[in-house]
């Protein structure tokens, strides 16, 4: 099944990384979620590098469409 699929893979993201996720989907660039939370735009990077790798994901739109997928099947 679909969702399950990603409720797995939200799973196994780490706090942080939903938290940079959540920055993501709202369309915030990296630089200004970085001065947001106090970290270097390198950070922000590398988080999203992660969440993308983790949700099987290529770019923020397949991300956006990934969540609201996960929120739908609630």
């Amino acid at each position: 099944m679909v969702h399950s699929h990603y409720s797995s893979q939200f799973s196994a993201l780490t706090p942080r990384e939903r938290h940079v996720m959540d920055y993501v989907v709202s369309g915030k660039p990296n630089k200004v979620i970085a001065a947001e939370l106090g970290v270097s735009q390198r950070t922000i990077e590398a988080h999203r590098a992660r969440i993308f790798q983790k949700l099987q994901v290529r770019n923020a739109i397949e991300l956006t469409r990934c969540l609201l997928t996960q929120h739908a099947a609630r």
